[in-house]
């Protein structure tokens, strides 16, 4: 299978990378994000791309394996936003408070828009994936997308419906 070496892909994957570590995944936020009920598959997904880009910048991605990835993102955007963001500034108070208590008031306010800005930008990267896929699909096999039955629910969990 080939794989995708693609500079803007691989640039939006490590925009993403970049505004998860920043504003998803940090230090105020993290611990509520590991509250979600998601398995340990799909963490470890979240974890390629958004933390591990290095390791396939040279090497490239198979269109399955970031399918996967993009998939287990949005399967924690859909979660964040039912079970963070109702009820974020009551989590964050029950933590212990410390010298950065504006740093993460910060974090609170900010992490409705941050996850909306994380959502688009995987969107985009799913938009462009789809579209190399279906250039680079070989004839008569489809492109990788539409072998994944799963990804239906990709465009439901980003927007929000």
């Amino acid at each position: 299978m080939e794989r995708i070496k693609d500079s803007q892909v691989i640039m939006q994957i490590e925009r993403l990378g970049e505004h998860y570590r920043a504003n998803i995944s940090n230090r105020f936020l993290r611990p509520l994000l590991l509250q979600l009920q998601l398995d340990k598959n799909t963490w470890d997904q979240i974890e390629l791309l958004t933390e591990r880009a290095e390791m396939f910048r040279y090497q490239g991605y198979h269109f399955d394996e970031l399918y996967r990835q993009i998939y287990a993102c949005a399967r924690l955007v859909e979660a964040a936003r039912t079970n963070i963001i109702p009820s974020l500034r009551y989590k964050l108070g029950m933590l212990p408070t410390g010298p950065d208590k504006i740093l993460r008031e910060m974090a609170a306010s900010n992490f409705g828009s941050n996850l909306q800005v994380f959502a688009d930008s995987l969107n985009e990267l799913y938009i462009l994936l789809v579209t190399r896929d279906k250039v680079s699909a070989i004839k008569n096999q489809p492109p990788v997308y539409t072998t994944m039955p799963e990804l239906v629910n990709v465009g439901k969990y980003l927007v929000g419906y």
